[in-house]
């Protein structure tokens, strides 16, 4: 479950969401022309990035370049010579023929019109027109001619297409064809003695880029196809010609079987296959002269047009600033022909918004739930935006769907920056309740080391040499079952818990957890504690002082009765703790899973640790060290040599010491009611006996064992009969190869 300021942070994040969303879904919208020139500017570059892709060696392109105008003279040229180019076509088995230029005026070299200006009049004089007429009249030949989108007030009659134009499912009121404003035609002789005719308009976008090209236009009632169209109509050998709408426009065009997807104007996006010239050009003075390879050219389609510079049809496309205008048309018919469309549905601008709202909410969501590091965010941000260019990229030439990207990465971009600043903002609003956080688990001075460190990574996984600390109140359950009311067990094990917390806290160590009755916490992580193994055995030593005065403060509380009465008659004290101290190197860090982490230590250390809070049952002792801390320790203290031992799941044997207390007449208390003098007399003879049972002198050992066991003023019941037990044993069986180890084959 959320905590509250998760939830105000989620909820914040996710109407900035909301808001980003909205405003780029309006800008979309209406501001999309502006946008469009970004997008247009990016796929140019996936074309790019693309490269040349094989082209249709069937269509060809009859170029007016430089070297035929060298040789035959500035255009236009006189129509007899033009008449030979289509002828010598034909001749050679062209299967169609394209005229990208439009003849609207007469031919002023003509000998008739030469000798009309002089009011010459001489029979059988050639008429260059009238030979052209003938030439388009007897060759598979498709005239072209151009719209004015513009009205100049020029209103001609439109030409007579042998083609039926059915328009299927058009609404009411919906016109998106563009509409021709008037046209230029080619002069009536050779309009009426073509086939047929397609107009070869050019619509440059904004930035002056061919993208696409208009398949039909209107003008007045009627659609006229392109001079593209025409020849797929005509190649295809079909009469008809299906605009295809849906709500919102024009969707696709169908010649029979074939059905090409355009925009809802009815334009065709063009996936443009190279660079200039990428179809085979060649010199319009090759064919004139009959200098080409015939067989070559049966059945192809070829396109008459030009690429000298001076005549003006140079164009910019995605691949190149220079194209000739004439392979925008061949770029176009080869897409056709191959069906290798590139496709802007209807329903894209729908597609657009929502991926623009979805790659918000993603950006928010992986920003929001990644670690707040100040390089984390710009990866994330990359990441996400690679994706998304690799996808449009993938879609535009795999799928040849057009998607935008222009938008989605500016979404991105500001989520990214948005969702940084909001973790910001509530970083710098929360960083006293971080503070206080830490303080109810580490001291102050450890809490602002590592607050004033966080650049130093101290929250990582790294080895430290540290001292564990487990403690556990003993015969907990006999607690809980005298407590019949569920609050008062909360607040006796609160008033327990909170003076033991603060103990550890104030001493400079780390509480880790609360496990039911038992703590647990170390010393030396995260910050750097010096002798930390000397404090944690003086914090453990003044917990079980400090239990003593809380014990007489329970018996005083009546909301403990229950509890008191019940320890009474097991005759013990309300609270009596064991506990287990160990150093060592462990991982210590931040660990855990996505959802849930916690700074902790983990390690061989730390379960030897709570091995040996579990073994102060079994050697009747409060606080249980191992060799490993015992080394480490300077001031005087109070110890018994427990045992040496070879814990479940261990191969190395490890020293257990008891620590009965500070060496220290002064003290405020004495944990075991004896005098000081007592106790080391005490001390002092079991490790005796301890010393003789190393050296296998089982029964000298056990004679000293029973006379410490008949002490009144012994200060460990149990340790004594442990070590009875275990001579007696070995003067009855003396054992073999005898190295003092004990194993624990349990873990208590």
């Amino acid at each position: 479950m959320l905590s509250k300021k998760s939830l105000n942070k989620l909820t914040l994040q996710t109407t900035v969401a909301f808001i980003i969303s909205i405003v780029l879904s309006v800008v979309y919208i209406y501001y999309g022309s502006i946008v469009k020139v970004f997008d247009e500017g990016i796929r140019d570059y996936m074309f790019v990035v693309r490269g040349e892709r094989p082209h249709n060696e069937n269509i060809v392109i009859i170029d007016i370049d430089t070297e035929s105008l060298e040789k035959i003279g500035q255009w236009p040229w006189s129509r007899d010579v033009v008449s030979k180019i289509l002828t010598n076509l034909r001749d050679a088995g062209i299967g169609a023929i394209g005229l990208d230029i439009v003849f609207a005026e007469n031919d002023r070299t003509s000998p008739h019109k030469i000798l009309a200006d002089y009011n010459t009049s001489i029979k059988n004089v050639k008429n260059y027109d009238e030979i052209f007429a003938h030439a388009i009249a007897t060759t598979p030949t498709i005239v072209g001619y151009v719209f004015e989108l513009v009205s100049k007030g020029s209103k001609r009659e439109p030409p007579s297409i042998p083609v039926i134009i059915i328009e299927k499912n058009k609404q009411p009121g919906v016109n998106p064809i563009i509409e021709g404003k008037g046209m230029t035609l080619n002069i009536p002789i050779i309009q009426e003695n073509a086939y047929s005719s397609g107009f070869f308009n050019h619509i440059q976008d904004s930035s002056s880029v061919i993208r696409s090209i208009p398949l039909v236009i209107r003008y007045g009632d009627q659609i006229f196809p392109s001079l593209v169209l025409e020849l797929v109509r005509i190649a295809l050998d079909i009469n008809k010609i299906i605009i295809n709408y849906d709500e919102v426009g024009v969707e696709s065009i169908s010649l029979g079987d074939f059905d090409i997807p355009t925009d809802r104007y009815g334009r065709f996006i063009i996936n443009y296959l190279g660079a200039g010239k990428t179809f085979e050009y060649i010199p319009a003075i090759d064919i004139i002269e009959n200098n080409f390879d015939k067989e070559s050219m049966q059945g192809n389609i070829a396109f008459l047009g030009t690429s000298a510079t001076g005549l003006s049809d140079i164009r910019a496309t995605p691949l190149d600033i220079a194209t000739p205008g004439v392979e925008v048309h061949a770029s176009a018919l080869d897409n056709i022909l191959a069906q290798n469309f590139i496709i802007r549905p209807n329903y894209i601008d729908g597609l657009n918004i929502a991926v623009i709202i979805f790659l918000v909410f993603l950006t928010v969501f992986l920003v929001t739930y990644s670690p707040f590091w100040i390089w984390v965010n710009p990866i994330i941000m990359m990441l996400v935006a690679g994706a998304s260019v690799y996808i449009v990229y993938y879609t535009l030439f795999e799928f040849k769907i057009v998607l935008d990207l222009f938008l989605p990465l500016v979404a991105i971009i500001i989520s990214t920056i948005a969702v940084t600043f909001i973790d910001y903002f509530f970083e710098v609003r929360n960083t006293q309740l971080i503070k206080k956080k830490f303080a109810s688990k580490v001291s102050e001075g450890v809490m602002h080391d590592l607050l004033e460190n966080m650049e130093d990574n101290k929250l990582q996984a790294i080895e430290r040499d540290i001292t564990v600390f487990f403690s556990d109140i003993r015969d907990f359950t006999s607690i809980s079952e005298a407590s019949k009311d569920p609050s008062t067990l909360i607040k006796f094990m609160n008033s327990y818990m909170d003076p033991m917390s603060n103990i550890i806290i104030k001493n400079k160590g780390t509480v880790d957890k609360y496990i039911g009755d038992a703590i647990m916490a170390y010393w030396n992580a995260p910050a750097l504690t010096k002798n930390h193994e000397e404090i944690a055995v003086q914090t453990a030593l003044e917990q079980l002082h400090t239990i003593i005065e809380l014990n007489e403060e329970i018996r005083q509380n009546e909301d403990f009765k229950e509890i008191v009465e019940s320890s009474d008659a097991r005759n013990k004290e309300p609270i009596d703790i064991g506990i287990g101290l160990n150093t060592g190197v462990a991982i210590v860090g931040e660990m855990g899973s996505s959802m849930r982490s916690d700074y902790t230590v983990i390690g061989d250390p730390v379960n030897l640790g709570a091995r040996l809070e579990s073994l102060c049952k079994y050697y009747n002792s409060k606080l249980n060290i191992s060799h490993f801390v015992k080394d480490k320790l300077k001031e005087k203290y109070l110890y018994r040599f427990l045992d040496l031992v070879r814990v479940k799941g261990k191969k190395k044997p490890v020293e257990i010491w008891q620590i009965h207390d500070f060496d220290d007449k002064n003290q405020k208390h004495n944990l075991y009611k004896v005098s000081l003098d007592k106790i080391k007399e005490e001390l002092s003879l079991h490790h005796k006996a301890i010393e003789l049972y190393k050296d296998s002198k089982f029964q000298e050992a056990l004679d000293i064992f029973r006379s410490l066991e008949e002490l009144k003023t012994k200060t460990n019941v149990n340790i004594y009969k442990i070590y009875i037990k275990r001579c007696e044993e070995y003067v009855a069986n003396f054992p073999h190869n005898f190295d003092g180890i004990y194993e624990h084959l349990t873990k208590s």
